[in-house]
């Protein structure tokens, strides 16, 4: 028996295996709506969006509501560990998911440069399709806007991610004080490394993979076993270093972190000397940073590594009284030093 294909309400169907994107796409007439219909909603499909309206209608959750938006304008849009699609989901949804909320819908925008493939595009949904399945949220809205060729790189993507926050969780950084434990979840700048060593066709004696990942999972685990969690932070565009020197100002504390703690892998970090880079600027995506009570610190630990994401959690330092808000390092030759802010853009198009 000859299997049918899928029913269209047009009178051709989309060739996604040889087409490319339209000016006609982003025109709002019939093309758009069959790149909508045929592409993306065959990836997204939710009750938001078989709603067939220009909103979404969700029912309210109780508790408070946690919402951030972010751009995606990663270089190149594939890479090893993952793509553009599967960043601009996990991304967003885990800056909802450091306010410890549980993240329930994205909105998405694409900007679509004229010319791009179809079947990349169609490649990219269902990357996205399958990372918001597997961090279980819905895309229930989104827009579609085309640019003349030459006018774009391929693909842009902007994502708004809703979450609730139950009650009784607040983690903020003014919650931050002197006494306690930071600890990561695992290793740095694999991400970074990742996208520039595709860009500029690097190899290594193995390959650096992107950590991009949904991180609601393991931070829904962690709140239950140590309720009194200060603040958590994902360490992307500026790496470890930003996001300290970013919390010890907003708490106003300093922080003291151990080299020797902080995991970094062997790859990576033989990258990073030979190209003159510092791991601890270099953008992860599936990391996080947590401030806990120091006693408290070993238990969190414990729990972090007994999840698929935290398998290579430590504790890497300290907060401390410091009017300065100076983030210090213990260095690996027993000496110390400032980690200061970036100056400037160290990887671009990273994220």
């Amino acid at each position: 028996m000859t299997a049918q294909k899928p029913k269209t309400r047009f009178t051709t169907r989309l060739d996604i295996a040889r087409g490319s994107v339209e000016m006609t796409h982003g025109g709002g007439g019939r093309a758009g709506a069959q790149l909508i219909d045929e592409l993306f909603r065959r990836h997204f499909d939710s009750e938001g969006l078989r709603q067939d309206s220009d909103q979404a209608q969700l029912a309210r959750p109780s508790g408070r509501i946690a919402i951030s938006t972010d751009s995606h304008v990663v270089s190149p849009l594939f890479f090893p560990g993952g793509d553009i699609g599967k960043l601009a989901v996990n991304g967003t949804v885990n800056d909802v998911a450091m306010a410890g909320a549980k993240p329930l819908y994205l909105s998405v925008g694409f900007i679509l440069e004229e010319g791009y493939p179809l079947a990349d595009l169609d490649r990219i949904a269902a990357s996205m399709a399958a990372a918001a399945k597997e961090a279980g949220v819905a895309i229930v809205t989104g827009d579609t806007k085309v640019v003349e060729r030459g006018k774009g790189d391929g693909v842009f993507i902007s994502t708004t991610g809703v979450g609730v926050i139950p009650d009784g969780v607040e983690l903020l950084p003014r919650r931050i004080q002197a006494g306690d434990a930071i600890l990561i979840n695992g290793s740095i700048g694999d991400h970074g490394v990742a996208i520039l060593s595709k860009r500029e066709n690097l190899e290594f004696d193995s390959e650096i993979v992107s950590d991009c990942a949904a991180l609601n999972g393991l931070v829904a685990a962690m709140i239950a076993a140590v309720p009194d969690l200060h603040c958590l932070r994902d360490p992307t565009r500026g790496g470890l270093s930003a996001v300290l020197n970013e919390l010890a100002v907003a708490s106003r504390t300093g922080m003291v972190v151990d080299e020797r703690a902080i995991p970094v892998k062997a790859q990576v970090q033989a990258a990073c000397e030979f190209l003159g880079l510092d791991e601890l600027n270099i953008a992860n995506e599936g990391k996080l940073v947590a401030f806990c009570p120091g006693d408290k610190a070993e238990e969190l630990l414990a729990v972090m590594r007994a999840h698929p994401l935290g398998a290579e959690a430590a504790i890497i330092g300290d907060v401390v009284e410091d009017s300065r808000a100076l983030v210090r390092m213990k260095t690996q030759l027993g000496g110390e030093r400032v980690i200061d802010w970036l100056a400037g853009e160290q990887l671009p198009r990273i994220c």
